[in-house]
């Protein structure tokens, strides 16, 4: 039974909570996560990792824990109160380790619940998009002095272009001719690009931007914000490893500013909306804009460019692979989805010399 097995592992853990009841909680596509709710506030959250998904759980676990305590540290001067609602925090096994694992083999890892709080899955105004721009800036700014070496690469190459273009040429072998047909636009895209699209990978392999910690999921809906829409802290830290700043600002940027789904087939609403885009950089910027040197403030824009870019990509590849990583509706959904992504690249472009302003107004 599902509520005595949580229970059980709940109480692994050294809290001082006795366990009533849970919810599970369905925000994730990976792990299983659920809301313990106890006797006496405060609650907690208890998920279990899924090590099909990611194979070295231990890493991506003390991962985060320690990237949470270092801003734990950071903000030390907050309450105690105030910093469990600014931070993620960790609560240790009754053994004082980072994870609990159970006789299935499954890992566990809680945190304290962060009540009076909310998240959202699109950007509807300029507030969220500043606010969401303040808590990515914040993080990169605060953990701009931990050692990202000292991390483990839990999804090893996930931005790394040369790879994802290697993927590419893989798949142009062993596609469809009725598949490489539908998409010979999308090739062609993929092809022109294919210079511009290095550029972020050789300054960063040559040292010229260096390594961050970078939280590599910074959709909008890995923000949580108070119930007045006040940012409070970013959520979601599994894929917490080495990057750079641009991996980041471009996948805020990527999910926040398309001013449709990216399973919309209708390419006339796929727009880039420059208002989101100069909120989400003034609130970035505040937060952040003193870490940065002046290389990795050129090239933010690109970061954007080349994140949206790289997602249309890897729709494209699988496509032309016979739909095997991505889940589908229809059989064009994937040919649909980085079509949608490509038209949000070219609008981004042709608002170059208005993204160029912003970038100026806030540097």
């Amino acid at each position: 039974m599902l509520l005595r097995k949580l229970e059980t592992i709940f109480n692994k853990f050294n809290h001082k909570g006795i366990f009533d009841s849970y919810q599970e909680l369905a925000s994730g596509h990976i792990n299983d996560t659920y809301l313990i709710i106890t006797k006496k506030k405060p609650y907690f959250i208890l998920q279990r990792i899924n090590h099909e998904v990611f194979k070295d759980v231990r890493g991506l676990i003390e991962n985060k824990v320690g990237v949470s305590r270092h801003l734990q540290k950071k903000l030390g001067h907050l309450s105690e109160g105030e910093l469990k609602r600014r931070v993620l925090s960790f609560v240790d096994t009754n053994k004082g380790d980072s994870y609990y694992k159970d006789g299935d083999g499954n890992y566990w890892n809680m945190m304290y619940y962060i009540d009076n709080s909310q998240t959202f899955d699109i950007v509807t105004n300029k507030e969220v998009a500043y606010e969401g721009g303040k808590l990515s800036g914040e993080f990169l700014n605060l953990t701009s002095d931990f050692n990202p070496s000292s991390l483990i690469e839990i999804i090893p190459k996930f931005h790394d272009m040369s790879f994802r273009y290697s993927q590419f040429e893989d798949a142009l072998k062993v596609a469809s001719k009725e598949r490489l047909i539908q998409a010979k636009e999308s090739i062609d895209f993929v092809e022109d690009l294919r210079k511009e699209m290095h550029i972020l990978q050789s300054l960063k392999e040559s040292g010229d931007i260096k390594l961050r910690v970078t939280h590599n999921d910074t959709k909008i809906s890995n923000a949580l914000f108070d119930l007045n829409n006040k940012g409070l802290c970013v959520i979601d830290t599994d894929t917490v490893m080495p990057g750079i700043v641009h991996y980041d600002f471009g996948d805020a940027i990527r999910t926040i500013c398309n001013t449709a789904s990216e399973d919309e087939k209708d390419l006339s609403l796929v727009t880039f909306n420059l208002d989101y885009y100069e909120a989400y950089v003034k609130g970035f910027l505040e937060t952040l804009g003193n870490s940065l040197t002046p290389i990795e403030l050129k090239y933010l824009p690109l970061g954007a460019k080349s994140i949206i870019f790289i997602m249309g990509l890897r729709f494209l590849t699988d496509f032309l692979n016979g739909d095997v990583y991505y889940k589908i509706e229809y059989p064009e959904h994937n040919l649909v989805r980085s079509r949608n992504q490509f038209k949000l690249v070219k609008s981004f472009s042709e608002k170059h010399d208005d993204i160029q302003k912003v970038m100026s107004k806030y540097q």
